[in-house]
């Protein structure tokens, strides 16, 4: 599965690499994160193409969206996100990964990224919601085990390792785990990086840029896709 768009090159009639554009959370300017009203904020927006979404799982095992493990700066209630069941989170406006992938339309790329221990479960919620192909998706962790797993479960779909640096030995285990590439702390990301990814065939994702300049620099240095929010997202 091909995760980047390309457009023609004029000046050189190649093509060229575009870098997609993915809203972290969703808009959260518009609607609380990790919700259908900021995913569906954020495909509003022109030239936005998807979201970037966080998974965890309820009390009862059911793959729901939340970045936290707690309730408390989002919703100001003082439970964790396993402690709740999926009906007891989506009474507060928290949704399933289910409902997600059923409502976000199939046009919009998807940064899938898992927290906490996974099983098979969540595999099979993101292929009915995707297809076994895992159609204009991509599933990211900063978890080793979980990506491991998945990609037991399908190692032909496209995987991220995150990370907050791109040393030498974050890309080895990107390789070992047989990763597509890694989505890396904006701050860490500069041409030497690149240049070690492009050997190790990896590609390279910036996370999270708030700023319209930073954008543009990690637009320019070939990054494929990268993580905005605020003024990062508008075009």
């Amino acid at each position: 599965m091909t995760i980047t768009s390309r457009a023609p090159d004029e000046s050189s009639g190649r093509r060229k690499r575009r870098t997609l554009r993915l809203a972290h959370r969703g808009d959260w300017r518009r609607a609380p994160e990790n919700t259908l009203g900021a995913f569906a904020a954020a495909l509003a927006v022109p030239g936005c193409d998807g979201v970037e979404l966080d998974v965890r799982r309820s009390r009862d095992g059911v793959a729901v969206c939340y970045h936290d493990d707690t309730l408390t700066r989002v919703h100001g209630i003082d439970r964790r996100v396993d402690d709740l069941t999926a009906n007891e989170l989506e009474d507060v406006g928290i949704p399933t990964l289910e409902r997600v992938l059923t409502t976000i339309p199939r046009r919009a790329f998807l940064d899938i990224e898992l927290k906490g221990d996974h099983g098979r479960s969540v595999f099979e919620t993101i292929v009915g919601g995707r297809g076994p192909a895992l159609e204009r998706a991509v599933i990211s962790s900063f978890d080793v085990g979980t990506l491991a797993r998945i990609g037991g479960y399908a190692p032909a779909w496209p995987r991220w390792l995150n990370t907050r640096d791109g040393r030498h030995d974050t890309i080895e285990t990107a390789i070992r785990l047989g990763c597509r590439g890694i989505a890396v702390e904006w701050h860490a990301i500069d041409r030497a990086l690149l240049a070690s990814a492009a050997v190790a065939e990896l590609d390279v994702v910036a996370w999270t840029v708030r700023r319209r300049p930073t954008y543009s620099r990690l637009e320019r240095l070939g990054v494929v896709a990268i993580c905005a929010e605020a003024s990062a997202l508008d075009g």
